[in-house]
């Protein structure tokens, strides 16, 4: 297939170049405006409990979580004279008339109640509720922040005025991130571009692999952009879409170009070194971006549109850079021929043979035993603190400690005695009896740190009654449903806030209730991704496997590879908990420590870094089988894929750690953890785990790494994904195995 790819990529240069710039354009054009489409939330699962009650508050009782709160600032210092009182009714008309906002209410047209002003008189708070779904939402606060951010000293006026409120925090996020993106590619591009000079001694070569890079990130703009248009996708999957395309895209060129290079220096025409690169290097790209494909594809297991998000961008620029690989690339290859070498210096290693990677294999091969050993501590040990880990979710302080949405947010924790803004509903359908009403407000408000539950019945703290119902509670009811809207005494995102949610669960009514809020979508979040975790290991593991034996016929071989990955990932993740959630290096990276680590963050990085140390256990396992099939001697067949992929590997990993690290420069901390972890997983694997641990088992296991038994070798034969039977002969039948490039020596 490949080979008649390659003919054909040959023959039709021209049309494909015009095509993949015609596309390109296109891309660039519509592609951009996903921008405007993406959405900020993405976090809560729809059918989990909490989603549920909030779905019912709307429905029902056309009300919901406040998510908008302005922070009105008297420059008197009391928030009751007559010019304050003046501008924030002002202010709270004016809010309440803007579209899209509704349930409006004030420290001043509540009766200025104690728990919406601060302990010293000079702060005050207006509540509001933003509607609709996640982009209309995202689009009212931004425009809520614009118009209603106040500066009394640059204004003239008698208040200042600040957005606060969770939707406030996200925009800010949000947005953060939009800049924080300009920032990490403007980092990555030169980084990457010096990078790919120093590989190929040439700038006509190592601009190559940046050109299909670029192309790739405004394919995957355009792939998402269609995506869109059928359901939500969230605006923090640009990073993986950037990082991905960026990398991969390069990575997959780099083994393209590295190839024709070396067919070239080989003495072979144009036409058949692009053919040869194409069936040999290109058939390792399509199979290797499968195998970071299927990991990616567990994504699309999570009723959370934030992870699913991720697995739409990462499987569409995983389609383009393939793409642009193996079809646009060539075609290029195949018009400049030679040239690809114009503006080179030194020169270019073509062997294919590493002295230093050889060395490092033969090394291995002397003491394998105590290779494996030590290297399998050191990734035990530098995971342990991965037992210790607290899962959490996002709130302000992932933004920078400057930031003023974040400030505010501080404010309002530190200056008022009751956190009316973070209150959170319980809904309890089919309950309408005073008495009961009473009795389940009673029991709620007994539960540690709830400071008051307000009901169709009254307000209730501590087990009485401590005001009783007015004019207002009637919105707490319909005639045959009630809620309860309960005001914490805890801070929402902490182990002692989940610890009380549960508390407030297990209290008995006279109907089933159902707790939303901050705090219960947390809990329900981990819930529904822990619960589905096991089964979308499972997919990654039995896909892979399944991969893997149909390349290479073995048992051994894909069941060591899984294993080594997980340990890998381990040790990454173990390391991550001891810096990000313990607070270990926060000084150096600029960032808060918050005791816990984001649910979503791990599960995505696990399904990106799993799939993407498979591609490079392709790369050597490839080359170690070629050379076993063709001598029968397993020492010197390790010793020589090592030899002849080390430096690819290596290099390619250079290349896309550069991209992911890039992002560690991101002023939000789970981006910032995302690209920091992304990046050692990825330098991790290819330094260690490749170089020492794959090949120490490979020799202790000896001829037991090909085993497979009978009748799935007889599968293997005919459904293997080989072109080609090897050339030893054995006493059994032959594992038939897929020709794979001979690499250029890199590094």
């Amino acid at each position: 297939m490949f080979t008649r790819l390659g003919h054909l990529t040959v023959r039709r240069r021209k049309l494909i170049l015009f095509s993949s710039m015609l596309l390109l354009v296109v891309a660039a054009v519509v592609g951009t405006g996903v921008f405007g489409q993406l959405s900020g939330g993405g976090f809560d699962d729809p059918s989990s409990e909490s989603s549920r009650a909030g779905d019912i508050l709307e429905s029902d009782f056309d009300t919901g979580n406040t998510n908008l709160v302005l922070v009105v600032t008297a420059e008197s210092g009391d928030v009751g004279d007559g010019a304050t009182v003046a501008a924030a009714s002002d202010l709270e008309a004016e809010l309440a008339a803007t579209e899209g906002v509704t349930d409006v209410v004030s420290f001043w047209s509540l009766g200025q109640p104690d728990g919406l002003v601060s302990d010293d008189g000079s702060t005050a708070l207006v509540l509001a509720r933003s509607v609709g779904d996640d982009t209309e939402q995202e689009e009212v606060t931004s425009e809520v922040v614009a118009a209603f951010t106040i500066d009394a000293a640059a204004d003239g006026g008698p208040i200042d005025v600040g957005v606060a409120g969770q939707n406030a925090v996200f925009n800010a996020i949000g947005t953060t991130i939009e800049n924080d993106l300009v920032t990490a590619e403007m980092i990555a591009i030169p980084i990457t571009l010096l990078l790919l000079i120093l590989v190929f001694r040439g700038v006509v070569a190592a601009l190559m692999p940046l050109a299909v890079g670029v192309s790739a990130i405004f394919g995957a703009f355009l792939v998402l952009f269609v995506v869109t248009l059928f359901t939500d996708v969230s605006v923090f999957s640009i990073n993986l879409v950037t990082a991905l395309g960026l990398g991969l895209a390069i990575d997959y060129s780099l083994l393209i170009v590295s190839r024709f290079r070396e067919e070239l220096a080989g003495g072979g025409s144009v036409e058949d070194a692009v053919v040869r690169t194409v069936e040999t290097a290109g058939r390792t790209v399509a199979f290797s971006a499968v195998t970071v494909a299927i990991s990616l594809s567990a994504l699309l297991l999570f009723p959370l549109y934030f992870l699913r998000s991720f697995a739409y961008g990462g499987i569409g620029v995983l389609l383009v850079a393939m793409f642009a690989s193996v079809v646009t690339l060539p075609a290029l290859l195949a018009v400049l021929g030679h040239r690809v070498n114009t503006w080179s210096f030194g020169k270019a290693r073509t062997s294919g043979e590493s002295p230093v990677w050889g060395r490092v294999g033969r090394a291995v091969m002397k003491r394998p035993g105590a290779v494996a050993v030590a290297v399998i501590a050191v990734l035990v040990v530098a995971g342990l603190p991965f037992l210790g880990v607290n899962w959490g979710t996002a709130d302000e302080r992932v933004l920078p400690e400057d930031d003023p949405t974040r400030v505010l947010v501080e404010t309002l924790d530190a200056e008022f005695a009751s956190d009316e803004a973070s209150a959170f509903p319980i809904v309890a359908p089919g309950l309408s009896d005073a008495d009961d009403v009473e009795a389940y407000a009673v029991a709620v408000s007994q539960v540690d740190d709830i400071t008051r539950v307000d009901t169709v019945t009254g307000s209730y703290a501590g087990g009485v009654l401590i005001a009783p119902a007015d004019e207002t509670s009637v919105q707490f009811t319909n005639g045959s449903d009630t809620w309860f809207s309960v005001v914490p005494g805890f801070e929402a995102i902490s182990i002692e806030a989940e610890e009380r949610i549960a508390e407030i669960r297990d209290v008995q009514a006279a109907t089933d209730t159902l707790v939303g809020g901050e705090t219960a979508a947390l809990v329900d979040s981990k819930d529904s991704i822990f619960g589905l975790v096991p089964i979308a290991a499972l997919w990654i593991g039995l896909a892979t496997f399944v991969l893997l034996f149909l390349m290479f016929g073995s048992f051994l071989v894909p069941l060591k590879a899984i294993v080594l990955n997980l340990l890998s990932l381990t040790a990454t993740f173990g390391a991550l908990v001891w810096i990000f959630q313990d607070g270990n290096g926060s000084g150096i990276l600029d960032f808060t420590a918050t005791g816990l680590t984001d649910t979503s963050m791990p599960i995505l990085m696990f399904c990106v870094a799993f799939g993407l140390s498979m591609d490079y256990e392709v790369f050597l396992l490839s080359r170690i089988k070629e050379e076993y099939d063709r001598t029968g001697d397993n020492e010197e067949s390790v010793v020589a894929g090592l030899a002849k992929t080390g430096g690819i590997i290596t290099a390619a990993a250079l290349v896309l750690s550069v991209t992911f690290f890039a992002f560690a420069t991101s002023d939000i901390t789970f981006i910032k953890l995302f690209g920091f972890g992304l990046g050692v997983a990825i330098l991790v694997d290819a330094f260690i785990v490749r170089s020492t641990l794959v090949p120490a088992l490979m020799k202790l296991a000896d001829d037991w790494n090909w085993w497979a038994p009978a009748w799935a070798r007889r599968i293997h034969e005919r459904f293997g994904l080989s072109e080609s039977a090897p050339e030893r002969v054995d006493e059994e039948p032959p594992v038939q195995e897929p020709p794979v490039e001979r690499q250029p020596e890199l590094v």
